[in-house]
């Protein structure tokens, strides 16, 4: 029985969101997950509001390398989960390459294993969004300045780029917009 559910299992798409702060990822991913596609959230988000809670601010500004590794950890841990649910697509709100595009935005050293981790599992397709001043937002887990969020989307790109990813730019539009552009261009996969 066994050997037939391994002969059934597809091998999922694991597609990747990625993009500056405040670039209206998490919402296309939330309107994708209304399609009924399963998606794993941003992850970092938790980080922060867990280390607030502890009396630590800021956790990346105060101790960059804990809250990377954190963040590495748990979006490893997202593949993996991924490699056993039986769907033909499977969406990310950021990938593990972005763990090392803000560590080197930051100028932050990090162990070689950070860039094995990001050899090791690999993507299918990769969405970008660019940074759009309309709908930028700073609040208690975004600290980060328009300008800064335009240094890190250049970081992302060059990140993923360098990793051999082809990265698809998602249009500035409305979220169903984004939504119908994505699920467009995944067909064929």
């Amino acid at each position: 029985m066994a050997l037939i559910h391994e002969i059934c299992h597809m091998e999922s798409k694991k597609i990747v969101m990625i993009g500056g702060p405040g670039t209206g990822k998490t919402s296309v991913i939330r309107a994708i997950e209304d399609e009924g596609y399963t998606c794993f959230h941003e992850i970092s988000r938790d980080v922060t509001a867990q280390a607030q809670k502890e009396g630590i601010e800021q956790l990346f500004l105060k101790e960059p390398l804990l809250f990377s590794e954190m963040l590495m950890n748990g979006r490893v841990q997202q593949y993996i989960d991924a490699e056993i649910i039986d769907e033909e697509y499977i969406f990310f709100d950021r990938g593990i390459p972005d763990v090392t595009a803000y560590m080197d935005y930051k100028e932050t050293p990090y162990p070689e294993r950070f860039t094995i981790t990001n050899e090791t599992y690999k993507y299918d397709l990769i969405f970008y969004f660019p940074v759009w001043k309309d709908i930028y937002k700073q609040d208690n887990e975004r600290y980060e300045s328009y300008e800064e969020a335009l240094e890190i989307h250049e970081f992302l790109r060059k990140t993923y780029k360098g990793l051999g990813y082809n990265l698809i730019m998602v249009p500035k539009t409305g979220v169903s917009e984004r939504v119908e552009f994505i699920l467009s261009h995944i067909k064929g996969l």
